[in-house]
């Protein structure tokens, strides 16, 4: 642990956002500075970590800006030597980073397409959330919390989403196992499941995305900070009390009554 952050910010809770280098990623990692937590920022893209860090206005000794491939192991190893050398521990992460296709039937889906989003989606959320697992088991004192991001269509599909929705059932597998086995540890981890944020992975929503139907229809969506809001709601509980799984959603998006 560095000296600066020991003498200084020991009492500084830290939080590691993936995917935060756009969309809901950035906008949580920003918001979490603001609430005054240390941050690790991950992504692959240096540029737009750096940026984010930037526009947070948050001083340097509380952001650890972290280019890392979150479906690569030995990357994954490396962040979190990185944030233990830098911080000392780890209160919250917001495992975020994702990815999706094009709509496209599951008989034309490629192997490549759906290895890709499988990676990201599902080993990535693993690989990130064994190894926080690992240090909040460790650190003293014990804890912290696990926040994953499932998604609507942890619930029910798009049509043409086969790759999608079976990582998205995953996470809630994976979210279920890791609150079951961290409470030993005073390792909460929950879910929360976001439907039509505003952000670069729905931007043809509004122009009219495929329904169950056969159609072609816009859907509304929601401002993105709505969301980073609710994942520092969920950050902030004593570890004693947990949002096992939350649903935000605009409101008139077609969830309730989909097909």
């Amino acid at each position: 642990m560095s000296e600066v952050w020991e003498e200084t910010m020991s009492d500084i809770r830290v939080a590691l956002i993936t995917g935060a280098s756009s969309g809901i990623g950035r906008k949580t990692a920003i918001t979490f500075l603001a609430a005054g937590y240390a941050v690790v920022l991950v992504g692959r893209r240096a540029a737009e970590l750096q940026a984010a860090a930037d526009e947070s206005g948050a001083p340097a000794e509380r952001i650890l800006v972290a280019p890392c491939d979150v479906s690569d192991p030995a990357a994954v190893d490396a962040l979190f030597a990185a944030i233990e050398a830098r911080f000392g521990r780890l209160d919250v992460v917001f495992n975020n980073a994702g990815v999706g296709l094009i709509s496209t039937p599951v008989g034309d889906t490629a192997w490549e397409d759906w290895k890709r989003v499988i990676d990201v989606n599902v080993h990535g959320v693993f690989l990130v959330a064994r190894s926080a697992f690992n240090l909040m088991r460790r650190q003293v004192p014990q804890g912290g919390r696990i926040i994953n991001n499932g998604s609507i269509s942890a619930h029910v599909p798009r049509p043409g989403s086969v790759a999608y929705t079976a990582s998205k059932h995953a996470v809630t597998g994976l979210t279920r196992s890791i609150s079951l086995d961290g409470r030993p540890y005073d390792i909460a981890c929950g879910q929360i499941d976001i439907g039509n944020a505003a952000s670069d992975m729905t931007t043809a929503i509004s122009k009219g995305v495929p329904q169950a139907n056969g159609t072609l229809a816009p859907e509304p969506t929601m401002d993105a900070q709505l969301v980073a809001d609710a994942v520092l709601h969920m950050a902030g509980l004593p570890l004693s009390a947990n949002v096992q799984f939350m649903t935000i959603m605009a409101t008139k998006m077609p969830y309730i009554g989909r097909g």
